[in-house]
């Protein structure tokens, strides 16, 4: 069982009160989960998944290979079969490594379509990403300490529905959003049509879309803000990048260990006994 909480003194409260209802020890801070590495630090928490990365590299025997700057695929189509269950492994091992890697979710989504008769350039592409992954197996995520952290979010399409969930989930944690939730878009065209309820022929079929969005705006849930193409954060997610706008996202998803200063709340884990 997992226990967290920004009071030392909260935790050991609870930890009392179960304790006189359940057989349960104390293993004390988390440092290992579900093959998550997790660092717990007076500003935040380092999450990564750097052990279970090194295994997937030498379950490939690409442990020694040399390391690449970024993922690339390839419009060629192989003609040559490769052994689907090798594939389908490697895929499942990437997909597993998006917990902690975003970016990396699109070249594992898209890899994932072919893994029913995945061909020898899929396979290749499939190995760059272990490629690059032994350059970067450092990188995670870094949760900051924020004590007046405000829900955003960067979109390439409607995300109200999104939004007001997260709200609530928040909302059933003590921590309500009080401002509107900015929805970051790089479409201006998009955004004047959610704001905006005149019928265009041309945009029919997405009313029902945006009469939500309008909707939730105006329950002041979301609020849409333009945002400069070159900075849609989203777009890492869900298309191909040239090297240098890659890495130039990738940097605001993810961060290497060395260059992180992190830990945000406490993390316990305790081994809990329940009676037959």
């Amino acid at each position: 069982m997992l226990v967290t909480g920004s009071s030392t003194e909260l935790i050991k409260d609870f930890k009392l009160q179960m304790q006189m209802e359940f057989e349960m020890s104390d293993l004390g801070l988390m440092t290992y989960f579900l093959g998550m590495e997790i660092e717990q630090f007076n500003s935040g928490i380092f999450v990564s998944q750097r052990k279970y990365a090194i295994d997937v590299l030498k379950r490939f025997n690409l442990d020694q290979c040399k390391a690449v700057a970024n993922v690339k695929l390839s419009k060629e189509n192989g003609d040559s079969i490769v052994d689907v269950t090798s594939y389908r492994s490697l895929i499942g091992s990437l997909l597993y490594l998006t917990a902690t890697r975003p970016d990396l979710i699109f070249t594992a989504s898209l890899l994932f379509r072919f893994t029913n008769s995945p061909s020898n350039s899929h396979s290749m592409a499939a190995k760059r990403v272990l490629k690059y992954l032994k350059g970067t197996s450092d990188y995670s995520v870094l949760y900051l300490k924020n004590e007046n952290a405000k829900l955003e979010g960067y979109v390439d399409s409607a995300a109200s529905n999104q939004a007001i969930w997260l709200r609530r989930l928040l909302a059933d944690f003590g921590k309500d959003q009080s401002e509107a939730t900015f929805l970051w878009c790089d479409n201006k065209s998009a955004i004047a049509i959610a704001n905006n309820p005149v019928q265009h022929g041309r945009t029919k079929h997405s009313l029902v879309k945006f009469h939500a969005i309008r909707e939730a705006e105006r329950n002041h849930e979301v609020k849409l803000v333009h945002c400069k193409s070159e900075q849609q954060v989203a777009d890492i997610l869900t298309k191909g990048l040239s090297r240098g706008r890659f890495e130039y996202l990738r940097n605001k998803l993810v961060v290497s260990k060395k260059n992180s200063q992190g830990g945000v709340l406490e993390l316990r884990v305790f081994l809990m006994k329940v009676p037959e």
